[in-house]
């Protein structure tokens, strides 16, 4: 079902029992199977949706690819090659690129930075990863779960979470730099 004014561009595949809201715009190339899109999603060129539903005013892609499981609330943005899981992400919470969320639950204002990784699955089991209200995650991070990141944290650049933060703490987990003058020229 596609509703009122919303604009299907060429080569997209709207298959199974996939809903379209009011207003929306579905860009060239996408794929959506089995979906539910508010009123006024973007969907950007080469997007794969798949048994997800969102919510109003959400933005994905280009080349992002939400897979089974996925539920957003609204005012949410996916960006390029943004995949996702079994992922529930609140009000306007956010990853702009490069970034995989699976098997977690995000709470309203979160903004992941890119190259963030919720590492999931340790060989044998899948864990849960939860990142509550306002959270602020830097690039490069990998949050391994189990684990909860409390409210209004801020999670340094290049970090490996492995703890539980607690709510407005700084985690770091980076080493500090060294530098080691005249390294290469000792190699030769």
């Amino acid at each position: 079902v596609i509703d009122s004014d919303s604009v299907i561009e060429a080569n997209c595949h709207l298959r199974g029992a996939t809903r379209i809201g009011r207003h929306c715009t579905i860009q060239t190339g996408s794929v959506i199977e089995n979906c539910c899109l508010g009123d006024h999603a973007h969907i950007k060129p080469g997007s794969i949706l798949e048994d997800s539903q969102l919510g109003p005013h959400c933005t994905i892609g280009p080349m992002a690819h939400l897979r089974p499981g996925t539920l957003l609330e609204g005012h949410n943005k996916l960006g390029n090659f943004v995949e996702t899981k079994k992922a529930v992400l609140g009000l306007r919470s956010q990853a702009s690129h490069l970034t995989y969320i699976g098997d977690a639950e995000l709470g309203c204002d979160i903004n992941l930075g890119c190259g963030t990784i919720t590492c999931n699955y340790d060989g044998v089991n899948k864990h849960k990863t939860v990142i509550e209200d306002g959270v602020f995650v830097g690039s490069d991070t990998q949050l391994i779960a189990p684990v909860t990141l409390g409210r209004n944290c801020l999670i340094g650049a290049g970090s490996t979470i492995t703890k539980d933060v607690p709510p407005d703490a700084l985690a770091l987990s980076r080493c500090e730099q060294k530098m080691i003058k005249g390294w290469r020229k000792r190699k030769k």
